[in-house]
């Protein structure tokens, strides 16, 4: 019963980082089930679904503040539903620890170009109007969710950093539309499955 205390108190603290960051629900509730001794496939498959409602109420949330941009979601989460069902596919069949190094790399270059593109040079001046296109979106989509289901979180260390680089949305949008096009990623995949 404690153990279920603690899992319900960290999916409830992730959660509220990943509502206002965009990202860190699967990578905190990943992390906490793998040092618990979970195996990374059961750890990947808990952590998504918690995440379907977790995502959904995030999205339903951002919708209602007005923080989606729903063109950016439709070209980001079918291709990311489809990356997470191709990840969920390898997972099953490949050891994945060969692979942390990897992703702890990739999500620290992410953190290092977005820390330097923001505190070393001028910030950004949003293109307001003007979205990534079809050409970022996609592959963007498709990268994320495979990262994100091989690796039990992924999708908005991934998405909303690349996003927030672009300074082509404005963040609030960037935050939000990564979350509801998660969720729809979700669902997407879920039913693929």
């Amino acid at each position: 019963m404690e153990r279920l205390l603690v899992f319900a108190a960290v999916g409830l603290l992730a959660q509220l980082v990943d509502g206002a960051l965009g990202m860190a629900y699967g990578v905190t509730s990943t992390t906490l089930l793998l040092s618990t001794g979970v195996t990374p496939a059961v750890a990947s498959a808990s952590v998504h679904l918690s995440e379907v409602g977790t995502t959904l109420a995030s999205g339903l949330s951002h919708w209602r503040f007005g923080n989606v941009d729903w063109a950016v979601v439709l070209r980001i989460a079918v291709p990311g539903a489809i990356g997470g069902f191709v990840g969920a596919n390898v997972l099953t069949s490949l050891s994945t620890e060969s692979a942390v190094p990897w992703m702890a790399a990739l999500l620290l270059l992410l953190g290092l170009y977005i820390i330097s593109r923001f505190m070393f040079r001028q910030p950004p001046v949003l293109q307001m109007g003007r979205r990534p296109g079809t050409r970022v979106l996609v592959p963007l989509g498709l990268f994320a969710g495979f990262v994100d289901a091989t690796g039990g979180g992924g999708w908005g260390p991934v998405a909303t950093p690349t996003l927030l680089a672009g300074g082509k949305l404005d963040p609030r949008k960037v935050i939000g539309s990564v979350s509801t096009a998660e969720s729809r990623s979700r669902a997407r995949s879920a039913s693929a499955s």
